[in-house]
């Protein structure tokens, strides 16, 4: 049985790797088509790579609960896309960031699963975490983030470590969310910090 601290991490991956895949189809103007399928691929892709990696059946992925979890926060996000879009960029980095720190842990979480093997729980969580965005930015015709930012890979690899130091009780809610929370901050002011350092650049120019 999947631990309470798994279930909420897994939600609000699932919720906010959708988001951020809608507001990219969005950005790129793409119809509602391309806004679900950005929004499946960067929801599913990271776990499809991940399950083929490690040896696992990829037909797992495929629960109802998630795919209407996904379907659900896609048909919102239509909805609400002529009011959203003037943000998208504020949107979806936070979005982003919340799916990469619970795509990683939900990654690590899976492959202690099966092995307590350090290789094995880093791998899974950094291809769980980016996977899903750089086929999101691929189909958008866009370099992918993750490949451009080393701070993707580095905060993966930590939560891959951080997981199979902890072995299962950190599949607790409280160690789940406070690391989920840590990394997301962390994201967000490297991010906030660059934007400041081009610009600052840009003006002495």
């Amino acid at each position: 049985m999947e631990s309470l601290g798994w279930l909420i991490v897994h939600g609000i991956g699932t919720c906010a790797y959708a988001a951020s895949g809608a507001f990219v189809a969005l950005q790129a103007k793409y119809r509602i088509i391309g806004v679900f399928i950005l929004g499946l691929t960067t929801s599913f892709g990271g776990s499809v790579i991940r399950n083929t990696v490690i040896g696992v059946p990829v037909t797992r992925l495929w629960d109802r609960q998630t795919l209407l979890l996904v379907l659900c926060t896609l048909a919102v996000l239509c909805i609400l896309s002529t009011k959203w879009i003037r943000h998208w960029k504020k949107w979806g980095i936070f979005f982003d960031s919340i799916g990469l720190a619970s795509f990683s842990l939900q990654g690590a979480l899976y492959a202690e699963q099966y092995a307590h093997h350090l290789g094995t729980t880093v791998m899974a969580a950094l291809f769980t975490g980016i996977g899903g965005g750089v086929i999101r930015d691929v189909l958008a015709l866009r370099k992918p983030v993750a490949l451009r930012e080393e701070v993707h890979a580095i905060l993966t690899v930590l939560v891959g470590l951080l997981v199979f130091i902890g072995g299962r009780g950190f599949a607790q809610p409280i160690p789940l969310l406070t690391t989920l929370f840590v990394v997301v901050v962390i994201r967000l002011i490297v991010v906030r910090y660059r934007e400041r350092l081009w610009t600052k650049l840009h003006l002495r120019q």
